[in-house]
């Protein structure tokens, strides 16, 4: 297999052990989860840095994978922001998966004490990652954003997630949200006679970013993760002259 086949090949990989583990667990993954991962996947590897840091819960492991890699088979490039960063496994993991990508910033007003450790054990894994990721503790709208850059962000709570897209739209930049915990006040484009309230403002906020000149793709991650599992990816549409 040649080395560009390889770099595709880990988008396809589905997680050791899914279909035995509940992968929505809110438990720890600790140095006693890592006989769950013992492969030579990506994943794996990525899985036992986690276990090796004591600091995250199985499911962020697992939103963060399944997420990037749905974003990545689109986007590949730019400097990544992740907006509500939490650990910042996210950012660590879309430059796992595109190298081309050279920095991330992680952004959370206030970041879990353990997200050292977790960085810490993924540069000890790949000493690539040294000195491309920065942990800011910001006001999500106050990070200057580059048209180039790729802004991501899971379970972004109520309007947080709208806050997320008005970032990114004021310079055009691509953008991937896994909405969380809706803030029925929202806009829901009175779809709420035919859809639950929650769908209805996720569709109202893909009609937001087609009518600001966005491509949108919609996506789902795996259900048995989370059942907020729906994933808005986008992208300002070429301009014809």
């Amino acid at each position: 297999m040649s080395s560009a086949s390889r770099q595709f090949a880990i988008f396809d990989i589905l997680p050791g052990g899914m279909s035995a583990l509940n992968t929505g667990a809110k438990s720890r993954l600790t140095r006693f989860d890592l006989q769950r991962f013992t492969g030579d996947t990506l994943f794996d590897r990525l899985a036992r840095a986690v276990c090796e840091a004591e600091c995250l819960p199985r499911k962020e492991l697992y939103e963060a994978w399944e997420l990037a890699r749905r974003v990545r088979r689109l986007f590949r490039g730019g400097r990544v922001v992740d907006l509500g960063s939490g650990h910042g496994l996210l950012a660590q993991v879309m430059l796992l998966l595109d190298d081309s990508s050279p920095s991330a910033l992680a952004v959370d007003k206030a970041h879990p004490p353990a997200h050292q450790r977790l960085h810490h054990a993924l540069v000890h894994e790949w000493p690539r990652l040294t000195g491309r990721v920065t942990f800011v503790a910001s006001e999500l709208d106050e990070v200057e954003i580059r048209a180039s850059d790729v802004v991501v962000s899971s379970h972004a709570c109520g309007a947080l997630t709208d806050v997320v897209l008005a970032v990114a739209e004021k310079t055009r930049a691509r953008v991937a949200v896994l909405p969380c915990c809706h803030d029925f006040a929202a806009d829901d484009g009175a779809l709420t006679g035919w859809v639950d309230a929650a769908l209805a403002i996720d569709i109202e906020r893909v009609r937001r970013l087609r009518e600001h000149g966005y491509r949108v793709w919609t996506r789902t991650i795996p259900g048995a993760i989370t059942p907020k599992n729906r994933l808005l990816i986008a992208a300002p549409r070429l301009r014809q002259n």
